[in-house]
């Protein structure tokens, strides 16, 4: 399993943007008033987004047009040079697709292609990774109807298998390193052209919309 973080990703696809080619909008320049933010960045995060979810404490939560419930629709400022930000991909999915699709090209083995991101956590304090673009492997691991080993039938239990492998990933990615990308061996996943997008809630099971 490959796993890339978006900040790479995002470079080779040219989602770099420089905040002095941006005009704020007088809406940009009031939340900005508001939050003590630069209105250029605040430009750049209201045409990344679908829809304002919540402003507070200088945190611009939004869902971006993935579905990606966010703060500051994944506009980053770190590691990309003064005075320039980088976006998520416009289709993390289709990305872990043509990067599988081109190891299997040049290299002729198949790979599972994981793209990650750091998000923050609702009622838990510390940033995790998770999977934004898959490609190769089912993103789900369905418990529902086996049984534990006292016998009891599992009702709702499906776990996240790209997000634990994205954070296994960056446990060696971490921040400062400068790596950007990890390979996992060893773990037995199902091959499957899953995608991130089956881990957003859709909105009539979400609770909190």
């Amino acid at each position: 399993i490959l796993v890339l973080t978006q900040k790479i990703v995002s470079k080779a696809e040219g989602r770099l943007i420089s905040l002095s080619e941006i005009e704020p909008s007088a809406f940009a320049r009031l939340v900005a008033d508001q939050m003590g933010r630069d209105p250029r960045l605040i430009e750049v995060i209201l045409r990344e987004a679908r829809r304002i979810v919540r402003m507070d404490r200088q945190v611009l939560l939004v869902e971006t047009p993935h579905g990606f419930v966010c703060a500051n629709a994944g506009v980053d400022r770190s590691n990309v040079g003064e005075g320039r930000v980088a976006l998520l991909p416009r289709d993390p999915d289709a990305s872990a697709r043509a990067i599988r699709h081109e190891i299997k090209r040049r290299a002729g083995v198949e790979v599972a292609v994981l793209i990650t991101d750091t998000f923050g956590r609702p009622w838990r304090e510390g940033l995790t990774e998770v999977a934004i673009g898959v490609a190769g492997l089912a993103p789900l691991k369905d418990y529902r109807g086996q049984r534990d080993r006292f016998g009891m039938p599992l009702q709702a239990t499906v776990v996240a298998i790209a997000d634990e492998l994205a954070c296994a990933a960056g446990l060696l990615m971490e921040k400062l390193a400068g790596i950007p990308a990890a390979i996992i061996r060893g773990y037995e996943y199902e091959p499957k052209e899953g995608t991130a997008s089956a881990l957003v809630r859709p909105p009539e099971r979400d609770l909190f919309r």
